[in-house]
């Protein structure tokens, strides 16, 4: 199977991959691998030296060493494959908010992640990478629809929203201010998570979506509201990205819609890395990725071993190349295929669970804030690199961080609190008591950073 160049190939390989035996699979992976390390010896400095010692034409992920954000933050300009991307411009171009949905260079996308592994993440996304991401979207929507449900939303008028974190340069936020323009807009509607959910309900009510576009953790506050009867709206789907939620919550979601609900795991490095089947597991989209369960030592693990962490590798991306890349994220891989009939790979995901914030007195009515509201607070304070907001009772949160070097420790701690407790009152929460933790954010076995802890954690 040849590489396609234009988007309509691309589309029609990735319909094609998803007929193809085993086999056949892992020959195109390893093509792609091969393909991907090559380029990446060519044109990446950092590359060239971390595989100087390395074999032409090494097919065996094995071989390979391990890559981590730390690692290649701390190369940037060596990392990348177009000389003319430097970390400081690029940096400076993520820190403007006017910008974001721009392109940079005029062909690249900049997308950040919150550092939840150390260190903020700076990555650069080229238009193969978007291409492939949008191709494998068809494949997703065709496993998650039928002909008669996108009839459904082409007689709703198609209109679509999306609920998420708007102010940042992540890749759903990009992908929302772009699609947000003059002559679509009266078919797309994106809204903020850091809205009152009342706002929110509104707005839908208002928009009547055949497609919604959230959070898991906010699907399931939308879930809420409809139940309740102040949210009122018929979509088709509901495809939900970024955290996730226990099991049964899905379900509860679906019938509270009356919709089907699909599910993504990926990352801003890996933006189509999976999506869900009719059966609750999520299939790597292996045509594209190469993801390998590993244990603490970075060994392979058998499948239906729970891994320690997960290396990813992306095919797509020329511009910044990710090899073997070390996610932190803990998985275990089905050992026998899916009922579904996908050859791809299915994966069970740790430790991207919803945290959900609901505060309130006890003899008042709460509310329910998710962990993405938080997100503001990497663009609002500065010399903030991390944080972490913790309940304590359900009328207290304290507030942890970790600062720039140049940065006043004190002073981000406070900053911090302070947006913290503005975003509580445009949420109407007023009884809520917000303290500063002169300790750094706690981190899991596995090395991530939670933004959030609720209280039942």
């Amino acid at each position: 199977m040849d590489d396609p160049q234009s988007l309509l190939g691309l589309m029609l390989g990735v319909r094609q991959a998803r007929r193809i035996d085993g086999a056949a699979l892992a020959r195109l992976q390893s093509r792609r691998l091969q393909e991907l390390v090559a380029h990446a010896r060519a044109h990446s400095p950092y590359y060239r030296e971390l595989y100087r010692d390395l074999p032409q034409g090494a097919a065996d992920p094995s071989q390979l060493p391990t890559t981590s954000k730390n690692a290649l933050m701390a190369r940037f300009d060596e990392w990348v494959t177009d000389p003319r991307l430097r970390y400081e411009h690029v940096r400076a171009f993520s820190r403007d908010p006017q910008r974001i949905g721009e392109h940079f260079l005029d062909r690249y996308t900049v997308a950040t992640t919150s550092g939840t592994t150390g260190m903020p993440g700076l990555f650069v996304l080229d238009e193969r990478t978007m291409d492939v991401s949008k191709a494998i979207a068809t494949r997703m929507l065709g496993d998650w629809l039928s002909w008669r449900d996108i009839l459904d939303i082409v007689r709703q008028g198609g209109r679509t929203s999306m609920v998420m974190a708007i102010g940042g340069h992540f890749a759903s936020a990009v992908a929302a201010a772009r699609m947000h323009r003059p002559g679509r807009s009266r078919r797309v509607q994106v809204l903020s998570v850091h809205m009152p959910l009342a706002d929110i309900v509104q707005a839908l009510n208002d928009f009547q979506p055949a497609v919604i576009a959230p959070y898991a953790s906010m699907a399931a506050q939308l879930a809420d509201e409809q139940e309740s009867g102040r949210l009122r709206i018929r979509p088709i789907l509901l495809a939900l990205a970024a955290e996730g939620l226990q099991q049964g919550e899905y379900e509860r979601v679906a019938r509270a819609f009356g919709a089907k609900v699909g599910n993504s795991y990926a990352c801003t490095e890996c933006t189509f890395l999976s999506h869900s089947c009719a059966h609750g597991w999520l299939h790597v989209n292996s045509d594209w990725a190469l993801l390998e369960p590993v244990d603490a030592q970075l060994r392979p693990v058998a499948p239906g071993t729970r891994s320690h962490t997960v290396l990813l590798s992306n095919f797509a991306n020329r511009v910044q190349p990710i090899l073997r890349y070390d996610l932190g994220d803990r998985v275990t891989q089905r050992p026998d295929p899916c009922e579904c009939g996908s050859p791809f790979p299915a994966i069970r995901v740790e430790g991207r669970t919803a945290d959900v914030l609901k505060l309130g007195p006890a003899d008042g009515p709460r509310v329910s804030i998710p962990f993405l509201s938080f997100a503001a607070l990497e663009d609002r304070v500065d010399g903030l690199e991390t944080y972490q907001v913790v309940q304590t009772s359900a009328v207290a949160l304290s507030v942890r961080v970790t600062a720039a070097e140049e940065a006043d420790v004190g002073a981000v701690l406070n900053a911090a609190r302070a947006q913290v407790e503005q975003l509580l009152a445009k949420h109407g929460i007023q009884a809520v008591r917000v303290s500063v933790d002169e300790r750094p954010p706690e981190r899991t076995s596995g090395g991530k950073l939670r933004p959030v802890i609720p209280l039942t954690n």
